[in-house]
């Protein structure tokens, strides 16, 4: 394990994030951690302090991302590991979200993103080394779920950009994990991390009961440990040949293998329709 590493985490102050903090902290790595509130995230860490470079960033703003990454480049020197884990979950259904919500959730989950790729890359490509983590969720492979078609579809454009950064990158020995994350125990369910519509239409009777149901049962209740999560992405960092996609959760493979089954059937069904185009 080479602790010699400098990880920047995004949305380092709770879940998957502050969990990843920890570890990396207590393994004795140097530690970027993003948060919109430094206060929130150091009182959540008791030790590890001299190894931290707690930030205050809005991921949205491309400036701020900027002065972000070269305060984090003046301070420790480089940057080897980056985990895009910042995001939040906007449940609603095509026809009730407004054009503001559909846009804020992009702004964040996909464009805050962008901006932190961008602005690294440069420091990345220079040092010809490095490893990006970008943390999707399984909805960005499977999005057949009534009332979160716009979050899946922020990750559904992760997943895209992610697997077409890792064959522009790897000449420069820059490697990409696409992640997939089940349902793990963290406050993403939480109010402060998944935000309702504003507007529900009560005609949509499986999305509000899908509604109900994250909010009252599945909240506190997820299968996944995120301290074993923030492992495995220590784990993988530290191969020599990291996958391009990586599942964390049994929930997650299980249902990616039930898409790749039902793809696979429906393929081959409508075959002959598909290959009637051709010459």
């Amino acid at each position: 394990m080479n602790t010699e590493k400098v990880w920047f985490v995004t949305g380092a102050s709770k879940g998957l994030g502050l969990a990843l903090v920890k570890q990396l902290l207590q393994a004795g790595y140097k530690v970027v951690a993003t948060t919109r509130s430094v206060p929130a995230l150091t009182t959540e860490l008791s030790f590890g302090l001299d190894q931290l470079l707690p930030l205050e960033v809005n991921l949205t703003d491309s400036l701020d991302v900027k002065l972000a990454i070269e305060k984090s480049i003046a301070h420790f020197g480089k940057i080897d590991v980056i985990v895009n884990n910042a995001g939040y979950g906007q449940l609603g259904t095509i026809e009730e979200l407004t054009n503001e919500e559909a846009r804020q959730n992009f702004d964040v989950n996909v464009f805050g993103v962008l901006n932190v790729i961008r602005h690294a890359m440069p420091y990345l490509r220079a040092q010809q080394s490095g490893h990006i983590f970008n943390i999707a969720s399984v909805g960005g492979y499977v999005g057949g779920f009534a009332g979160w078609g716009v979050y899946c579809s922020t990750k559904f454009a992760m997943a895209g950009f992610t697997e077409a950064l890792a064959e522009e990158v790897k000449e420069f020995g820059v490697k990409v994990t696409l992640v997939y994350p089940g349902y793990f125990r963290t406050d993403f369910l939480s109010k402060g991390s998944l935000r309702i519509p504003q507007n529900a239409i009560q005609a949509y009777k499986e999305a509000r009961e899908s509604e109900h149901v994250h909010l009252n049962a599945i909240a506190g209740n997820q299968p996944n440990d995120p301290d074993k999560a923030a492992s495995a992405l220590i784990k993988v960092s530290n191969e020599q040949n990291p996958p391009v996609h990586l599942l964390l959760g049994k929930d997650a493979y299980d249902m990616v293998q039930q898409k790749i089954d039902f793809m696979t059937k429906q393929v081959e069904q409508w075959k002959e329709v598909s290959i009637s185009t051709a010459y």
